[in-house]
């Protein structure tokens, strides 16, 4: 039993070795360098740092080869040539790039091939010797190289502009003190030139009102014959706004300047006015002209006047034209309704108080005289 185990020990032995052996030489033939193999040379006019024998050989980031030497040129201190010798389906050509590069977290230093064009020509030699690569300028210069040539650059350029930067710099400083010697003058022109071109801290938006429809019809005891259109109200541009305006003796307009209207004024009295209708019990025969293709009436309203007048008083001031068409364009009647409330005063909450008193009046003797013209 011990006889058999030793044969087998000693069998599992040369097994190993055997297979060991048959890897070693895979290796030497195909990745240690004893199988076929391309020289070439690699010639850098400016130092490298890192390269030695041995040292891996990429082309397009993949292994094919190694440094096989490298030589100094004595006439030539600056220039370094790198043997290498690579796999040959390398197809190394006339325009293959080089570079040196830093492998992994150890930043072992690899040359590295790139590319070239598929029909540019091979490289020979005529004279026995490899065939000869040449790295540009700058191939080789790792990291630190770059920093340092550019702080001697920098270094350069301010020596060179000392005096004027030092110039600059006083200039600066001479400036700054200006500034807060004048700071107080400098705030009040920079407030100057806000309120010139409209800027400053923003202004408080005014409030919205609206006007209220008329109320309090008894039950309808007639109702209009068809139906009626209220298209559009017409007025001039004066009165064609938000605004809520304020005229005074002489016949100006301005505006109050804490309020305006929810809706351009024309708009919003549309509404009401409809909103009277409905509130008569008028619903079914009133309505804007898109909301029906034809109507047997079409009632035109226009703004004559809505506004505050200041003489004598504070007064809110309505007056709106009204004008009757039957389908057939012929005008059934036309009048004038118009009607004035005293204000507190000319600001915007006591200003739309009077004058939506004044409306809601207005609009009642409207729709009044408008179902009694078409009952």
């Amino acid at each position: 039993m011990e006889t058999r185990a030793r044969y087998i020990l000693i069998g599992s032995f040369v097994l190993a070795f055997a297979l060991g052996l048959f890897a070693f030489v895979y290796w030497l033939q195909n990745v240690g360098g004893l199988g076929q193999r391309t020289t070439y040379q690699i010639r850098f006019n400016q130092p490298v740092t890192g390269l030695t024998e041995g040292s891996a050989v990429l082309f397009n980031g993949i292994q094919v080869g190694a440094i096989t030497a490298l030589t100094l040129d004595p006439s030539a201190p600056q220039r370094l040539t790198a043997t290498i010798s690579v796999n040959p389906a390398t197809p190394i050509r006339a325009d293959t790039k080089i570079d040196v590069t830093y492998q992994g977290l150890t930043g072992a230093p690899a040359i590295s091939l790139k590319g070239g064009a598929a029909n540019a020509a091979r490289l020979t030699s005529n004279d026995h010797h490899p065939p000869l690569l040449v790295a540009g300028a700058g191939v080789g210069e790792n990291v630190m190289d770059s920093a340092r040539s550019t702080l001697r650059r920098l270094d350069g350029i301010l020596a060179e502009n000392a005096k004027p930067l030092h110039e600059a710099l006083t200039g600066l400083g001479t400036f700054s003190d200006m500034l807060g010697r004048n700071s107080k003058r400098i705030e009040g022109m920079i407030g100057g030139l806000e309120k010139l071109t409209g800027g400053g801290s923003e202004k408080k938006q005014p409030m919205m009102y609206d006007l209220a429809a008329a109320n309090g019809f008894p039950p309808a005891t007639k109702t209009i014959k068809g139906s009626m259109a209220v298209p559009d109200v017409s007025s001039i541009l004066t009165y064609d706004t938000q605004k809520i305006l304020v005229r005074s003796a002489d016949g100006t307009y301005s505006s109050v300047q804490d309020g305006q209207w929810a809706d351009n004024l024309p708009k919003l009295m549309q509404a009401r006015i409809l909103e009277s209708f409905e509130n008569a019990h008028q619903l079914s025969a009133v309505s804007r002209p898109y909301d029906q293709l034809s109507a047997q009436y079409r009632l035109e309203l226009g703004i004559r006047n809505f506004q505050i007048s200041l003489i004598p008083a504070p007064t809110a001031v309505v007056e709106i034209t009204a004008r009757i068409l039957d389908d057939k364009g012929k005008v059934v009647g036309a009048q004038l309704f118009s009607d004035s409330v005293a204000a507190k005063s000319a600001k915007a909450a006591d200003a739309v108080d009077a004058l939506d008193k004044a409306f809601a009046v207005t609009a009642k003797q409207l729709v009044d005289w408008t179902v009694g013209l078409t009952s």
